[in-house]
């Protein structure tokens, strides 16, 4: 079975699923997932786990990422981005800069965010975007988040639709669970008007960056022959880039193969074990040495 580890830079327009469905179609292998979804208007940085790479998809520290991004202020959209329709045009003519750095910044920082309605969040079982496209009323409770950088690159005002608008380009770093699309909306409420993304551009999740990308998972034409094979990042070059690593002897090797516990230390939960440049498992410690986390398919 094909194993291994995908960076992806997606490509504007489609959905995380469809990139999954591309992806199994290029390796011939159903058996892959994907950790960090991208909403269909952001590109970049999307992570795939195929074959035995899918089981350590949950175990992958992935709380840190970054983000480029276009936030539009003076127009806002029921989805706060672009692709939602406008619920509100006042404009934002004339915005004084020392307002707007005063807004971003306290949007930096540990904050609580209410997420967009328009999102994957569950409210009584079912997607609070399901529940907005039935005409539903959906209030999403807040939660914290942390903005470690809010970084405005670049500042300009111009016409949209008959409206004055700026558009505001900046360089956001955050954890998981923080919508860049709320930012925007956000930012739009503390200044008196709206706002809404028209671009987004994911650059980093944990370690990994758009320059990992082997694979932009643009559309592919039938008439131009096999859909184009990504490259994969070996699962042991993954471990030594996201876990501690311990390398083990031919003994112990035989012993993880059947998930037994080890007299060996490990150094964290999880700990990558690896015995001739293959990644075993991933262990955590345990009184008298360690047991598994997550053991590989040899």
């Amino acid at each position: 079975m094909t194993s291994g580890f995908l960076v992806v830079d997606k490509p504007q327009g489609c959905t995380s699923h469809t990139v999954v469905a591309r992806a199994r179609r290029a390796l011939g292998t159903k058996k892959i997932g994907h950790a960090g979804t991208l909403d269909p208007l952001a590109t970049g940085v999307l992570l795939l786990g195929v074959g035995a790479g899918t089981r350590l998809l949950g175990h992958l520290t992935l709380a840190d990422k970054t983000y480029e991004t276009t936030i539009r202020l003076g127009v806002s959209t029921v989805t706060d981005d672009s692709e939602g329709e406008i619920t509100a045009a006042p404009g934002a003519s004339g915005l004084d800069r020392g307002r707007l750095d005063a807004a971003v910044a306290a949007l930096t920082g540990d904050i609580v965010q209410v997420p967009s309605a328009v999102s994957a969040i569950k409210v009584d079982g079912k997607r609070a975007y399901a529940l907005v496209r039935a005409g539903e009323a959906v209030e999403l409770r807040g939660r914290p988040v942390t903005v470690s950088a809010f970084d405005v690159l670049a500042v300009r005002e111009t016409d949209a639709d008959g409206v004055r608008v700026i558009d505001i380009d900046a360089r956001i770093d955050c954890t998981s669970g923080t919508y860049v699309r709320a930012l925007a909306r956000d930012l739009g409420i503390a200044l008196g008007t709206g706002g809404h993304l028209t671009a987004l551009r994911r650059t980093r999740v944990g370690p990994f960056s758009i320059d990992d990308a082997t694979w932009d998972a643009a559309p592919h034409d039938p008439g131009a022959g096999e859909w184009p094979r990504p490259a994969l990042m070996d699962l042991a070059d993954l471990a030594r880039r996201c876990f501690p690593v311990v390398e083990v002897d031919a003994d112990a090797a035989r012993d993880i193969g059947y998930g037994r516990p080890l007299a060996l230390e490990v150094p964290a939960d999880p700990t990558a074990l690896i015995y001739d440049g293959r990644l075993l498992a991933l262990y955590r410690p345990a009184a008298g040495g360690s047991v598994p986390v997550a053991v590989l398919p040899g």
